[in-house]
């Protein structure tokens, strides 16, 4: 049976079934799973043993181990998003950060050098989706001061401004730098994310704080969040000019 085949006896979109059969976007149910077995016509011992499998599964996932160096409930969201729109203030966002860069940011945060080490393990985890290409669309705004910011190490801002270009011109990422000459705006008001999910689960937005981020799925926040994010697009250098500066900051240095 093709994929396609699958998805029309099961009513399913090809796309969710893809997303099943990776386990990269998705986290496949018990219900999504027997429903496949029943339809492979699995039954018996088999059946009840890859049954157990996903319950297991679904008891501790991976982010779940590093919850003293990131936020569990941002990253199971974000493991399982098609689209992902990241504006991160002063820092490099996440999943374009170096293991130097986290190392340093984490260090800036007071961790001592085994949680340092536990930061950067996580964050290289999670990159996977950018590197995998298994996420649709990933959109990030940088602002120049977060690069300015490690410029008094100039291999640690060689490396960061290398890996963010690389990035982008592998197709699958798209940056823009947003300049310090931009003056004042509404990302001022902190750093957010915004997810999209599959057709039948609704988006949210993640408001990061010092205390730890918060969730918004209320359909007036995550208007408000993209007003946000069209702004700072808008005033943002293009993909194309973006690329163009940090390949000359990465000279510069």
């Amino acid at each position: 049976m093709t994929l396609n085949d699958v998805a029309d006896e099961l009513e399913w979109s090809p796309a969710k079934l893809g997303h099943i059969e990776t386990g990269i976007r998705k986290w496949p149910s018990v219900m999504e799973i027997s429903a496949l077995l029943r339809l492979y016509g699995v039954t018996g011992g088999q059946r009840e043993a890859i049954l157990t499998l996903v319950r297991e599964s679904r008891l501790r996932p991976w982010w779940t181990e590093y919850e003293d160096v990131l936020s569990s409930a941002y990253v199971g969201n974000e493991a399982g998003a098609v689209s992902l729109r990241a504006y991160a203030g002063i820092l490099v966002p996440d999943l374009l950060q170096t293991p130097d860069y986290t190392v340093a940011l984490a260090k800036g945060l007071g961790y001592g050098d085994r949680a340092a080490e536990r930061m950067v393990a996580a964050y290289l985890k999670r990159q996977e989706i950018l590197d995998s290409g298994s996420l649709g669309l990933y959109h990030a705004v940088v602002e120049e001061d977060a690069l300015q910011r490690v410029s008094g190490d100039l291999g640690l801002l060689r490396g960061q401004t290398t890996r963010i270009i690389e990035l982008a011109e592998a197709g699958h990422v798209t940056v823009q730098l947003l300049p310090t000459s931009a003056g004042p705006h509404p990302g001022l008001a902190g750093p957010f994310s915004i997810l999209e999910f599959e057709e039948d689960e609704a988006d949210l937005a993640y408001v990061e704080a010092t205390q730890g981020g918060r969730i918004l799925e209320a359909e007036d926040a995550l208007r408000s969040c993209r007003r946000v994010w069209d702004e700072l697009t808008r005033i943002a250098a293009s993909p194309k000019a973006s690329t163009g500066i940090l390949g000359r900051m990465a000279l510069l240095t």
